[in-house]
């Protein structure tokens, strides 16, 4: 993926090294493990936000060394980021609206967001309490080492994810979801939670076809790596390697096939209007 030298985003909160570390010490694969269990158990990972705040101490924040391969990595967080408000500032103006940017948080360990606190362990996450995506870089590294989901457009399609949350608020589709989650029973909200997580999965593929076109950087392979990503966080898998079966009531973000189907769908036809379809089409048809 060619990405260096290209313009970063100036929408970006750098709090590395403010909050401290979380008090409970999460190595190796821990730092998912909030994500799977959440999968696992069919609790959606946003909703682990305030649970993930309550068992961290804070701790003071303490300067640290600069890491060359995280500062690229964040470099490389803020050109994407970038590119995402291009190309969506484009579609958005194409459909007679504004797109309003949301804020990119860099953090490390823990963060406060208007969603509630959360540690590392909760992966990339969109709050749309306060419109910001954020991101601890050292998921990256888990995505390579334990997900098994290496490469720099694996984490372009993690980041695009984010940012299709935020698309989807503007566009009225989130609030379908908060109504569910109002009204309905918990499998039924499961099954939204899912509508929306492919719907995303959608947008970022919506997101690569346009920027490809724009920018013409992907490279030989980077296609088949974000829809790696895509299989190895699938609902199915995830809950297959935790606890050796899969509860399908329990899906919030939906299985491999439909997450590498619905990013290829929108990479392949580059068309935002089709977003509708995730909610239009019967449960058993995503």
């Amino acid at each position: 993926m060619e990405w260096q030298g290209r313009e970063e985003s100036q929408n970006v909160e750098d709090r590395r090294g403010l909050g401290g570390k979380a008090g409970i010490a999460i190595g190796g694969g821990g730092a998912l493990l909030l994500v799977i269990l959440g999968l696992v158990f069919g609790v959606d990972p946003q909703q682990l936000l305030e649970m993930g705040g309550q068992q961290v101490q804070q701790q003071p924040g303490r300067e640290v060394p600069v890491d060359p391969a995280e500062e690229k990595a964040a470099k490389f967080t803020k050109v994407v980021f970038h590119d995402t408000e291009v190309i969506w500032e484009e579609q958005f103006r194409k459909m007679g609206r504004r797109y309003e940017k949301p804020v990119l948080v860099l953090f490390s360990g823990q963060v406060d967001s208007a969603c509630g606190s959360a540690n590392s362990a909760v992966g990339p996450f969109y709050c749309p309490g306060d419109s910001r995506v954020y991101i601890d870089l050292s998921f990256y590294n888990d995505m390579q080492k334990q997900l098994g989901a290496p490469g720099e457009f694996a984490r372009a399609y993690v980041i695009a994810h984010e940012v299709g949350h935020h698309v989807q608020r503007l566009l009225g589709y989130s609030r379908q979801v908060d109504e569910a989650r109002r009204t309905k029973s918990k499998t039924e909200v499961n099954r939204m939670s899912v509508r929306l997580e492919l719907q995303a999965d959608f947008l970022a593929g919506v997101w690569a076809h346009h920027a490809q076109q724009k920018f013409n950087f992907l490279e030989a392979g980077d296609v088949d790596s974000a829809l790696n990503a895509a299989f190895q966080i699938g609902d199915d898998r995830l809950q297959k390697k935790a606890r050796g079966q899969v509860v399908p009531d329990s899906f919030t973000h939906g299985t491999s096939k439909q997450r590498m189907r619905w990013f290829q769908e929108g990479f392949k036809t580059g068309d935002v209007n089709r977003a509708r379809l995730l909610f239009e089409l019967p449960y058993d048809q995503l």
